[in-house]
């Protein structure tokens, strides 16, 4: 209210001051000296006066804003040929003239009809002229002045925005620039103190100070603390006069915000982390967490977290989780609580980046203890061996035991472990465990040439728990026993030249045997005892695995012997040791140089048969093959009677087709012209059932088509002919159809001369069809009514 007051009793004495200004102003203007024009005398004493400018004229002046009652005195115009008669009419044109600006023709007095604004226009251009008022003929050239508007304080200073932001480093020295505001005033900084501003602040200190002259605003305090206080409000004021009292003034507010620098170490909450992890636990696996909390933020809040002490060092690792800040502590290798139950470490929490201006503040790093306590857990079985090897003998029987396998329970309490052999290892089931003590026992016979290594799986598991359990490989080795006889390597078979020549040996042969190298070679060839004076042949052991076959006669004769059986004794190295016999094939052949015959047939025929006993067989064999033919010929081109019933004067062919048709409806599948007779083509064709007394010409109308017959016409036309026949009896007969193609071979595969059988078959049922099976029911009707129809 107080304001208020003082405020109201600012703008009455600025009014006051502001008409008594436009008074002086009105009477400096009005009472401005006149130019006068010189006197010339002329013709007769007459006065000529030389027209000359005789304004009284000057610069005008308006206060801007004047709220009077009556228009404002701007100025007053006058000539100083105006003799006041009343004859001088006065004219003002220009900017505003008529509207802003009114003269007084007669006096030219001028005033201003309205209010005037400074800031919206600060002078005006008009011009003035004074002309005879009864001929409108200029008296003066016109002139231009000048009305210029006033200024007054009517304009407070306003600010660039409403609203201002700044931000300043928390811990700031005292003087440090934040912002700088600037306000304008729109009034006239040429004139008074209207547009000179100062700047003052109204909230925000003690902390910040504004320099009055430029608005620039400066930290006030030392080390304020962001993690205290974050952001400030200051209200920042902007007066004009100079500050003095009556200016007007404007405002706005700046909101500042202390930003962070690292002057805050990391510091644990608490000394010690109390932890626990199974001992099943696997490496990778989290244990806890620790966190050291620092007020800082971004960057300078960063924490990283390292194991500096402890004995479990070697055990457990940490690392820095960014998003939380925390240190996580993970399992670095496996645990056993049955070695080790407590594990202590020493974790170290440093900022990542540190401030230099505040290194004396440090240290930035704090440490904390970590006791990590193991927790028992049931664990399963543990073999004492990563892997087994075992070793059998081929051969040997079932229950034979191969070797064993141990586990036990690594747990305090020790529980019992039940053994067995993973299948999908021994699909065979060569093997079975004793589920108590892990003995390994084969159940078949094994052979080493067959299978020389089993690798089979052996779980164990606790008997409480099956759930605990552990797996272990076991490869078992078969051992070799001399249990084969050493063979062939390949089926020889070789020749001899009935004039041998040379004495080389006829073929060298080898040995192969499937027991391992200790049971194998050496091997040893001999001939059996009773052959050993053998007069063909010989045997000579190179004693490299190898033996070569020598002949003893120089000549051999295919005619006495042409093949022989030398049967050789191939034994092995093995204890005890094992031999077998095999048969070497010779074969006595005829050589003539390079060309070697073999063949006893050829020269068995060579010396029993002539050329000309050869001729004659394949002349023999060549007249067979013509007889052959013609018959086969002849009997394809042999026609069959057609088949007469005697009995009940019916025949019947049987036509056969290559092609299946589709059912009764089915008359696109076949040529129906296929059953017309060739020889009936002119319309008439004969019975055969009946020997007809005369000839008769067939009705014209009745004549079959060639081709594309359709069935329906085709009986419609042969129903009609036997209508029509007058050699037909008066009793239903069949119509024979006897043409079966040209050339056809096949016989007549009728089943109507069953009917003239014995037959078990019952038709009485046909009686009972109607008249179209009258003629089949008397056919195939019970014996008695056939016997006396006849």
């Amino acid at each position: 209210m107080k304001e208020d007051n003082c405020l109201h009793a600012a703008l009455l004495c600025l009014g006051m001051l502001s008409y008594t200004l436009a008074m002086a102003t009105e009477r400096l203007n009005s009472s401005r000296p006149s130019l006068h024009g010189h006197h010339e005398k002329g013709k007769e004493g007459q006065v000529l006066h030389r027209s000359k400018r005789g304004w009284v004229w000057n610069q005008f002046f308006v206060i801007e804003e004047y709220t009077g009652p009556d228009p404002v005195l701007v100025g007053r115009l006058h000539s100083d040929i105006d003799s006041g008669d009343g004859n001088i009419k006065y004219i003002l044109s220009g900017e505003g003239a008529g509207i802003i600006f009114v003269i007084d023709d007669k006096s030219g007095n001028i005033h201003a009809t309205k209010t005037l604004d400074r800031e919206e226009r600060a002078q005006y251009t008009l011009t003035a002229q004074a002309v005879d008022r009864h001929t409108n003929r200029p008296l003066e050239p016109p002139s231009e002045f000048i009305v210029k508007v006033q200024d007054i304080n009517d304009n407070p200073p306003e600010f660039l925005h409403e609203n201002y932001h700044a931000n300043v480093p928390e811990r700031s020295n005292v003087g440090t620039s934040v912002i700088q505001v600037t306000a304008s005033d729109a009034d006239d900084p040429t004139y008074g103190n209207s547009a000179k501003l100062v700047y003052s602040i109204l909230e925000g200190q003690p902390y910040f100070s504004v320099e009055a002259q430029t608005g620039i605003i400066r930290t006030a305090l030392p080390n304020m603390d962001r993690e205290a206080k974050e952001e400030y409000h200051v209200v920042i004021q902007a007066k004009d006069m100079g500050g003095h009292m009556g200016g007007l003034s404007g405002t706005t507010r700046v909101t500042i915000t202390l930003t962070d620098v690292n002057d805050n170490p990391p510091k644990f909450p608490q000394s010690v982390y109390q932890m626990s992890i199974s001992e099943a636990a696997v490496p990778g696996e989290e244990a806890g967490r620790v966190k050291a909390k620092d007020p800082d933020i971004g960057e300078n809040g960063l924490v990283a977290y390292n194991i500096i002490d402890g004995d479990g060092m070697e055990i457990f690792e940490i690392t820095t989780d960014y998003e939380t800040q925390e240190g996580v502590v993970k399992l670095k290798k496996h645990l056993d609580y049955e070695s080790k139950k407590t594990y202590s470490l020493k974790v170290e929490a440093a900022n990542v980046h540190i401030d230099p201006k505040f290194i004396n503040n440090g240290p930035f790093k704090d440490t904390v203890t970590v006791k990590i306590g193991v927790e028992d857990a049931d664990e399963p079985p543990v073999f004492l061996a990563p892997s087994y090897i075992l070793e059998v003998e081929e051969n040997v029987g079932p229950g034979t035991t191969v070797g064993r396998v141990h586990a036990k329970d690594p747990d305090a309490k020790n529980s019992p472990i039940r053994y067995s052999i993973d299948r999908h290892t021994d699909l065979d089931r060569y093997f079975s465990i004793s589920p108590e003590d892990g003995s390994i026992m084969a159940i078949k016979k094994l052979d080493r040439e067959e299978i020389a290594w089993h690798n089979i799986s052996v779980f164990a598991a606790e008997i409480h728990n099956r759930h605990q359990e552990a797996k272990v490989p076991v490869a078992i080795r078969v051992l070799d026993v001399n249990d084969n006889a050493p063979k062939f390597s390949d089926a020889y078979e070789t020749t001899v030249c009935e004039r041998r020549q040379s004495n080389e040996p006829l073929i060298t042969i080898t040995a192969e045997d499937k027991d391992d190298t200790a049971n194998g070679p050496r091997f040893i060839f001999s001939l059996p005892p009773e052959i050993i004076h053998n007069p063909n042949f010989t045997l000579r052991d190179n004693r490299d695995n190898t033996a070569s076959v020598i002949t003893r006669r120089t000549s051999f004769s295919r005619q006495m012997q042409d093949l022989y059986l030398l049967p050789i004794v191939i034994s092995d190295g093995g204890s005890p040791a094992l031999s077998s016999t095999n048969t070497l094939t010779i074969r006595v052949c005829g050589c003539d140089g390079d060309r070697i015959s073999c063949n006893p047939e050829a020269y068995t025929l060579n010396a029993g048969l002539s050329t000309g006993a050869l001729i004659a067989i394949l002349a023999c064999i060549v007249i067979l093959l013509v007889i052959v033919v013609l018959f086969v010929t002849l009997k394809r081109q042999k026609k069959e009677p057609l088949i007469v019933f005697e009995e009940e004067d019916v025949r019947e062919n049987i036509i056969t087709y290559d092609d299946e048709g589709g059912g009764e409806e089915d008359t696109e599948a076949f040529d129906i012209a296929t059953l017309q007779n060739p020889d009936g083509i002119n319309g008439f064709i004969p019975r055969k059932d009946i020997k007809p007394e005369y000839q008769y010409m067939p009705r014209p109308g009745l004549r079959p088509a060639p081709n594309s017959v359709d069935v329906d016409d085709f009986i419609s036309t042969r129903i009609q002919e036997a209508d029509n026949d007058p050699t037909a009896p008066p009793y239903d007969s069949i119509q024979i159809y006897g043409y079966e193609g040209r050339g056809s071979v096949a016989g007549s595969l009728s089943s109507l001369e069953s009917a003239t059988t014995d037959s078990d078959l019952d038709y009485d049922y046909l009686q009972n069809w109607g008249p179209r099976f009258k003629k089949l029911a008397d056919l195939y009707g019970s014996k008695d009514t056939f016997e006396d129809d006849s």
